[in-house]
């Protein structure tokens, strides 16, 4: 809306003076953002864009010799052409209303001594240039005699943050120094607390195996001991530098501080702060130059499967295990050195009832779902004589649901006795029956293809997802063709 100094609802009686209003172009700015200064230089630059009487006298007659209709009177002053004269977008607020009145006068007195005539009044911009000429020479005057303003810069204080009370250290509502110092608005802004990790820990955990969650809650623990709920670059530093300290293995380096950054990326998303993630290079791993194996130091042989199973058989004799424990460790060696599967995420879960299903096929092979396997897949696993008939008596008397092996049974056993290796300085570890079945297909020139398939090694490729589907019959076949010579039974 127009205020009543740009012309609402207002029409001065001569056009000559109702054209130079609406000519103006001006914005009505506030007082306080004019100084005398500003009117003094605003001043000389009406009076030197002041125009001759007779170009003015010509506008006007323009003026005249146009009707002005209703909408040419709201026409925005934008589209006009700019007035040579001096403009009202030039005069300050009081030299505006100044005006409006002195015109409005003019016109008025004109009226009242000539009623009669068409004669033009003089030109109200002439007569104001005129009038405010002694009032801008007593302007430039006061402004000579004032002295200059010093622009002296003020002195920035920081004011430290108060040090934090124990009640709020305890229920995490203080931010550090540096944390306050970037954003003061909010000091909670960067703080977390315990009821949070828990609850990002039971989310990751959701479905995870009982392996990996142990790493998660040991990562939540030392990322709490370090950090207590803040975050900062002291807590997040010191984080780091406990966990390359505590832990001495690069995967469990990675472990931990990769489930740090996650934890921070889990923050800058649910509350909205992305500075939440302007912390994760301090949690990078070292660069360091790893050493480089050309092959494993965990070497097995045929002579380690011997004698793993001559000690379980030797402290049976000697009464330490029964025979019963004596046949499941046994079994249980047998069946992953020859089908190299994995201790933990498949021996461990094998049934019964898959067992017996197994052997009655005249070519038996055991399916292992793919719940029970590491990378999900559905495989067969070929069983040796030597295997069969080492699992006969162990479905004696047992239901299907039954878990075939003692796997926890025999892990505890085994660590206990530390049984040596023969081709590097170290004790058996259930690991190494994987290890024997892939490094001795080597030896026996076992089928690539099929041992990628029993011991789902390598088996992340598209051939093997979109074509490869072996059937049990012929997965025997082929694996039995390399491994009938090998007794480790004998």
């Amino acid at each position: 809306m127009t205020s009543p100094l740009h012309g609402e609802g207002r029409r001065f009686e001569f056009g000559r003076a109702h054209q130079f209003f609406f000519q103006s172009e001006a914005i009505v700015v506030a007082n306080d953002e004019h100084n005398e200064n500003e009117k003094l230089h605003n001043t000389k630059e009406k009076l030197r864009n002041s125009v001759s009487e007779e170009s003015q006298r010509k506008k006007a007659d323009e003026a005249d010799a146009n009707s002005w209709s209703d909408e040419e009177k709201k026409v925005d002053s934008a589209s006009q052409p700019e007035n040579e004269s001096v403009r009202l977008a030039d005069l300050p607020i009081d030299d505006k209303a100044f005006f409006l009145d002195y015109v409005a006068e003019s016109e008025a007195r004109w009226a009242r001594l000539r009623p009669d005539t068409d004669e033009l009044p003089p030109d109200p911009v002439s007569d104001y240039n005129i009038a405010i000429a002694d009032h801008t020479q007593e302007i430039a005057k006061t402004a000579m005699n004032r002295e200059p303003i010093a622009l002296t810069p003020q002195p920035i204080t920081i004011i430290p943050a108060p040090a934090p009370s124990s009640a709020q250290t305890q229920h995490g509502t203080v931010a550090s120094n540096s944390d306050v110092y970037s954003n003061p608005s909010n000091t909670r802004e960067f703080r977390f607390t315990r009821e949070d990790l828990d609850d990002y820990v039971a989310y990751r955990s959701a479905r995870l195996a009982p392996k990996s969650k142990d790493w998660l809650n040991r990562a939540s623990k030392v990322l709490w001991n370090c950090t207590e709920g803040e975050i900062s670059r002291t807590t997040v530093t010191t984080l780091r530098e406990v966990t390359l300290e505590k832990y001495k293995s690069a995967d469990s380096h990675s472990k931990v501080l990769s489930f740090a950054s996650a934890f921070l990326k889990h923050l800058a998303t649910t509350r909205g702060e992305p500075r939440y993630q302007a912390f994760a290079p301090y949690l990078e791993l070292p660069k360091t130059v790893k050493e480089r194996k050309s092959v494993t130091s965990r070497i097995v042989t045929t002579d380690d499967i011997s004698n793993v199973l001559q000690h379980i058989a030797k402290a049976e004799r000697e009464g330490q295990i029964s025979p019963e424990r004596s046949a499941q460790y046994s079994a249980l060696v047998l069946f992953g050195a020859y089908t190299g599967q994995r201790s933990e995420a498949t021996i461990a879960k094998l049934t019964v009832g898959q067992f017996r299903t197994g052997l009655a096929a005249d070519k038996p092979v055991l399916q292992v779902e793919s719940s029970q396997d590491k990378v999900r897949m559905s495989h067969y696993a070929p069983l040796h004589p030597s295997v069969v008939e080492a699992l006969k008596p162990l479905q004696v008397g047992r239901n299907d649901d039954d878990l075939m092996f003692t796997h926890s049974s025999f892990l505890q056993w085994m660590k206990r006795q530390k049984i040596p290796m023969s081709r590097f300085k170290g004790h058996f570890q259930l690991g190494d029956l994987r290890k024997f079945a892939e490094q001795h297909g080597d030896v026996i020139q076992w089928d690539q293809s099929n041992r990628a398939y029993i011991l789902t090694h390598g088996v992340s490729g598209v051939d093997w997802a979109h074509y490869k589907h072996p059937l049990p019959e012929d997965v025997y076949r082929i694996y039995m063709k390399a491994w009938h010579k090998v007794d480790l039974a004998a």
